[in-house]
């Protein structure tokens, strides 16, 4: 795991710079990007910021717009992606450019004396405090506010205020648009993207009248049309002049102005294309908005997004109480998120926001896996328009499923348009597994939601083709049942294998669904259903056979675990120890088939499984699979430290949940894999949210209800967020050993707290221990017997340790279960002949488990035996192997030993004389 230092001022609602920082000005152009899902500006300064060794991308993007060029292969192949897509640079529209007495500002010449930087979550305005001294020794205070309209998506302001400090003189403002835009070439880094050699948005006419300016431009390749327009409100007395150069028109503002006294300009800026309006009206439009905005003014922009803001916030944020830098990291993610997302059903979210070139602006399967759960349960309307923006490209995507000579539909691993776009089909077309996280985005988004017209109109269409698609390039192998094959998972550091168990658990759950979806369908209104049949070309026997693959999908078992695909467990181990450091991520210094050929992971992948459809799987398949596969995940995918977060966290291992935790939450404002430079890490953002909701507070949604297993980090006090599901808003506070479940509004709703079902109204919250002693799991020798040495000693001469009777007496008088887990058969003979048998609920003995101590089985089954949460169960051991093993699953634990401590014990103890239940009580409502 990378550690970062903080990078800008931990404060709770805020990001600030305090100081200029020309060497990572890059980063902080992506910090301090604003944006509103449509139209992105990244925080490069205004004025501009040109000078030798300055690293500055001056990107402004909108979400969608891009232009096409063939993609060129040294060696061709059918079914290769023929188009690449790119994400442009567009018009840029913020510049203002100041000159005092002739002198131009700049932070690269003259003298910084003040400067701060200030990104306001709150009010959503991205603002800036200079005082600058001239060469000549003229100082300037410049203060500068910048806002992306919520309220409507083609609407930029820029406010621009200007106070001489110790002259009187001549000021001129310059505000352009400059229509000479490029993308970077990044060749080096595949993930910074490989943007086109030169100009390729160019610049068909331009407008101008009075303060009135704007520039038409137009793709190359696809032809699109952008307009982007730009009026002025100065509160000064000024002589106005237009300057038309190239590619770039201007308005030139010239005042004399007094020592102290402050000007302020209004810039309003908008952004109309040919992607949604026609041609001949998009200088109408934005003349027509411009108006509009310029007579409501800067106030009026601000009240719209601080009331936007405030409704977002009432239901996204998150509090954590005794965690500032978790803090400001969650609601700088959140903000971000919020910032990013397609709005309209035509756009999605890419892997890097509208804030950088890095993928190319593409859509990923970071989409349904990662970001869609935080807006369905914060506003699900935007996780409907993810969803509609798949099923627009819908289409396209039947098209692909024939290039692939298969049936139904498949979903393109990386775009924006809808076609496939990545150039690298091992790492990209393979990851069929797209086609599963569209499903199962689609059937958490009706349970949450219970959306049906969505379902029937759109949702099952998409799922029934999807199912055709994995029925077509499956196959039934004798000895092993439904087969995926030639596919790669999730961890792109193992490519095109055979029966990956992420892809096919996650197949097998979209069949389940469309098929019952269906079959409810048809019995309850089978005239619409008949209806859809006939459109679609539906068969019994094709449903029939989708309901057959679910049943017998393979899944590789071997050793006790679960294969990652089918030939993973028989490759070597990569060699970790002699690795360098510098040689991470493994991608830019290996070439693919050095990876490919050994176990090494670059994210989450099954257990990534063990998230999404965790209820799919055994504690102990969770525990035993996450101990093996974590050590040899190179976490070199952002995308991967939430979900191992997640699941160390649902496994009670809060210190290793918390390291993944803090990782994902500052990746991006602490720069922790260094490339923010390129843009924001979009799925990693999500996947902090994710980790509060499905990891500490462990809320999974299946079978149409919120489960809920909370727990507090040590170094916590207290924490809360809300959820909207199912029309209902539920406020979850978790403090010390207590949750507290209050519905904000809505009918009651009925959830589970660690497998307890509940039911939550207004008039009736719900508080509820997060650790109770429910059970204790005894060990047998060293704990309950002395330790017997089987060649001086026999089992019949052994005697109950001091206080082991006592204490089992007192547990029986309180109604705890007690188990006895022993390696020994002959545990319940030994406890028989020691007339204690009667403390016991249940023994288990090595003869009802398939691996013997210190295997962890024994003890997730001693806590199944008697219908306990191992969260609410607590082991007393003598070997420091057992307490372990019974952390690995979340249990307290407390070691038995008169001679040292056992450090992974939660508690050591001498014997049990000394030991009794209020004590023990105490010590597990502890952290």
């Amino acid at each position: 795991m990378r550690e970062g230092n903080s990078i800008y001022e931990v404060e709770p609602w805020s990001i600030r710079e305090s100081s200029f920082d020309p060497i990572h000005n890059r980063r902080g152009e992506t910090i301090f990007t604003v944006a509103n899902g449509y139209l992105g500006m990244r925080g490069h300064f205004e004025e501009g910021l040109e000078g030798a060794g300055i690293n500055a991308l001056n990107g402004t993007y909108l979400n969608g717009f891009y232009d096409s060029a063939d993609i060129t292969y040294g060696e061709e192949a059918f079914g290769y992606a023929r188009k690449r897509q790119t994400m442009l640079n567009v018009t840029d529209s913020k510049i203002i450019e100041l000159f005092i007495d002739g002198e131009q500002f700049n932070l690269l010449s003259g003298r910084v004396i003040e400067y701060e930087r200030i990104l306001d979550m709150q009010h959503g305005i991205l603002s800036r405090h200079v005082v600058w001294e001239s060469g000549t020794g003229k100082q300037v205070q410049v203060d500068t506010q910048r806002l992306i309209s919520f309220d409507n998506k083609h609407v930029a302001m820029v406010r621009y205020t200007v106070k001489p400090v110790n002259f009187t003189g001549e000021i001129k403002l310059i505000s352009a648009l400059n229509g000479k835009v490029t993308n970077e070439i990044s060749a080096d880094d595949p993930r910074a993207g490989s943007a086109f050699g030169g100009q390729v948005l160019h610049t068909v006419q331009s407008y101008e009248e009075n303060t009135f300016m704007a520039l038409e431009q137009r793709t190359t390749e696809t032809e699109f049309h952008l307009l982007c327009g730009a009026e002025h409100t100065l509160d000064y007395d000024y002589t106005l002049s237009t300057i038309q150069e190239d590619e770039r028109i201007a308005k030139a503002f010239t005042m004399q102005v007094d020592e102290g006294q402050s000007i302020t300009l209004d810039k309003s800026i908008v952004y109309y294309s040919s992607k949604d309006y026609e041609v001949d009206h998009l200088l109408i439009l934005a003349q027509s908005t411009l108006k509009e905005v310029k007579a409501n003014g800067w106030d009026a922009l601000t009240i719209k997004q601080k009331e936007y803001l405030d409704e977002f916030w009432e239901i996204a944020d998150v509090n954590v109480e005794g965690d500032e830098l978790l803090q400001q990291g969650l609601r700088y993610n959140a903000y971000q998120l919020f910032q990013s997302v397609g709005r309209d059903g035509k756009t999605n979210i890419s892997a890097k926001g509208i804030t950088g070139e890095g993928y190319e602006g593409h859509y990923f399967w970071d989409t349904e896996t990662y970001m869609l759960p935080f807006f369905l349960y914060t506003k699900p309307e935007l996780a409907l328009r993810l969803l509609e923006y798949r099923y627009y490209t819908l289409p396209k995507a039947r098209e692909r499923a024939v290039e692939m000579a298969a049936e139904g539909a498949l979903f393109p691993w990386r775009t924006i348009n809808g076609e496939e776009a990545s150039a690298y089909y091992p790492g990209g077309t393979a990851q069929f597994h797209i086609n599963a996280d569209v499903a199962h985005a689609i059937i958490q988004y009706v349970e949450a939601t219970g959306d049906q017209d969505f379902l029937q109109s759109k949702g099952l269409e998409m799922l029934i083709e999807i199912s055709r698609f994995f029925l077509s390039v499956g196959n039934w192998i004798t000895g092993k049942g439904f087969c995926i094959n030639g596919v790669t998972g999730p961890d792109e550091y193992t490519a095109i294998v055979n029966n990956n168990t992420y892809t096919n658990i996650m197949v097998k759950d979209a069949l389940e669904f469309t098929v019952h979806e269906l079959t409810q369908w048809e019995e309850l209104t089978p005239d619409s259903y008949l209806a859809m049949h006939s459109v679609m070309g539906l068969t019994e026997e094709e449903i029939a056979d989708w309901a057959r693959a679910a049943d017998e999908i393979y899944i590789h078992r071997q050793n006790g675990l679960i294969g990652q695909d089918d030939s993973f467990l028989d490759k070597g181990v990569w060699d970790f120890d002699n690795t360098p450091a510098e040689n991470y991520p493994l991608l830019l210094h290996y070439h693919p088939l050095v990876i490919y050929r050994q176990q090494v992971i670059k994210q989450a992948d099954l257990i990534l499984a063990f998230y999404l459809l965790g209820e799919k799987f055994t504690k102990l398949e969770k525990v035993k699979n996450y101990a093996y596969y974590e050590p040899l995940t190179t976490h070199d995918s952002s995308l991967s430290a939430a979900i191992h977060a997640i699941i160390a966290a649902e496994l009670g291992n809060m210190d290793h949940a918390y390291n993944f935790f803090i990782e994902s939450a500052r990746m991006d404002l602490d720069d922790i894999h260094g490339n923010v430079k390129d843009g924001i890490h979009a799925a990693s953002m999500a996947g902090s949210w994710l980790t509060i909701i499905g990891g500490f507070a462990g809320m999974r949604q299946y079978d149409g209800r919120l489960h809920f297993e909370p727990k507090l980090p040590p170094s916590w006090t207290e924490y809360s967020f809300r959820v909207q599901f199912q029309d209902r808003l539920v406020n979850v506070n978790v403090e010390g050993n207590k949750t507290t479940y209050s519905l904000v509004r809505g009918e009651p709703l009925t959830i589970e707290h660690y497998g307890q079902e509940y039911v939550v109204a207004m008039t009736q919250p719900l508080e509820a221990n997060n650790r109770d002693l429910c059970a204790i799991v005894f060990g047998l020798e060293g704990v309950v017997i002395p330790v017997i040495d089987e060649e001086s000693e026999t089992i019949e001469s052994a005697e109950l340790l001091p206080g082991v009777e006592d204490l089992l007496q007192h547990f029986a008088d309180h109604n705890i279960a007690v188990v006895l887990a022993s390696h020994r058969s002959d545990a319940e003979e030994v406890v028989e002949k020691l007339g204690v048998r009667q403390y016991f609920n249940r023994i288990i003995t090595s003869d009802d488990v398939e691996f013997s101590k210190p295997d962890p089985e024994i003890f997730i089954k001693a806590a199944n035996a008697v219908n306990i949460h191992p969260y609410h169960t607590m082991v007393i051991e003598d070997s420091t192997e057992s307490i372990q093993s019974a952390r690995q699953i979340g249990m307290k634990t407390i070691a038995v030993s008169s001679l040292t401590r056992i450090d992974s014990a939660h508690f050591t103890v001498p014997g049990l004389d000394g030991l009794n239940l209020e004590t023990m009580i105490r010590w597990m409502q502890l952290p």
